[in-house]
């Protein structure tokens, strides 16, 4: 039943989500550019930057069972592209779900500057235009509800970055597996739903810090996205080992109520596994309280995104618990009329 506060629906757009990447699949399934590569950069901001820290660490797992190179995954998340980014054997992806970014639009018209290889991904807009009128590959990705926000597309982002990786022959046949694991989360919402609302009662009145390990560090920043932009809360994240030699330090003497929520995976390093069970240990001695959750599902796509939705249905029941509604975003519209001015 939807929430008075919930005009968008937000929480069936959670319950959706799985089955975005078969869509992500279909929108792409025609689009493939010549040349071949060995790395990708992916531009965006924001919900629209959210693919490529997930699509990495998902290539790193397919790499690793396949014995096979690494696809290397640049994020430019600025208005120019990084100099450090290797221009050989590169391509180039554009996304904006709205098509109106203006960092996102500034770095493409770069890259169309450099001639370098490029595709878009939008709902319209000005980059879809400017695909058009360049005769650059687009995707265009569905807008389910007028109220849709980019940071709830992942799956349409992700299957169609992969089907894309797919037709270049960058990486092996993958939609089995991954369809399989979305109705794996799909399986599992219910009871993702029971655990995220009773963690949004604990976080009630506390700033929220998520942890995770190196691995899977992605899985915490995007925690941390979905709890300011639904819950309209600040929240933090951070990932291990690196937290343990500075961060941890800041809990000697905290300065309001923290809640740390630390992400494990069974496949974390055991030292991170040790790390997670002692950091744990010694903040709750500073008087912090700590969740330690083990990330649910048998591979690391499953795992991944059974750990998003549950961090979706938590950060959605504490804007309730706030008074807000979880989908718009007022204050980034505000920042965008003001720039306009």
């Amino acid at each position: 039943m939807q929430h008075e506060l919930d005009t968008s629906n937000f929480r069936g757009m959670i319950l959706e989500s799985p089955d975005q990447f078969q869509t992500g699949f279909d929108l792409a399934k025609d689009v493939r550019v010549p040349g071949s590569f060995d790395s990708i950069v992916i531009s965006g901001m924001g919900g629209s930057a959210l693919p490529s820290d997930l699509l990495a660490a998902y290539l790193r797992d397919i790499a690793t069972r396949h014995s096979s190179q690494t696809i290397r995954v640049f994020q430019n998340r600025f208005y120019s592209l990084a100099s450090d980014i290797p221009e050989k054997n590169t391509l180039y992806f554009f996304c904006s779900y709205s098509g109106n970014t203006e960092e996102t639009l500034e770095s493409f018209e770069e890259a169309l500057r450099r001639e370098l290889p490029c595709i878009g991904m939008s709902a319209g807009g000005k980059l879809e235009t400017l695909c058009a009128e360049r005769g650059v590959p687009h995707i265009k990705l569905p807008l389910p509800s007028p109220g849709f926000q980019p940071r709830m597309g992942t799956g349409f982002f992700i299957g169609a970055l992969l089907q894309v990786l797919m037709n270049q022959e960058m990486i092996p046949d993958v939609r089995e597996e991954v369809l399989a694991g979305a109705r794996e989360v799909k399986e599992n919402l219910a009871s993702l739903e029971e655990e995220g609302k009773a963690l949004s009662e604990k976080l009630r009145g506390k700033t929220p810090v998520i942890y995770a390990g190196d691995r899977l560090r992605s899985v915490a920043m995007v925690w941390k996205i979905k709890l300011n932009e639904n819950a309209k809360t600040p929240a933090f994240w951070n990932y291990f080992p690196e937290l343990n030699h500075n961060e941890m330090v800041g809990f000697s003497l905290p300065q309001a109520k923290f809640f740390v929520i630390m992400l494990r995976d069974t496949d974390d390093h055991p030292r991170n596994q040790k790390r997670f069970d002692i950091t744990a240990e010694l903040l709750r001695e500073k008087g912090v309280e700590v969740e330690v959750l083990d990330m649910k599902g048998k591979n690391v796509f499953n795992r991944v995104f059974m750990s998003i939705a549950l961090g979706d249905f938590t950060s959605y029941y504490l804007a309730l618990a706030y008074g807000q509604d979880p989908t718009p975003v007022h204050i980034v519209e505000k920042l965008k009329k003001l720039l306009t001015s």
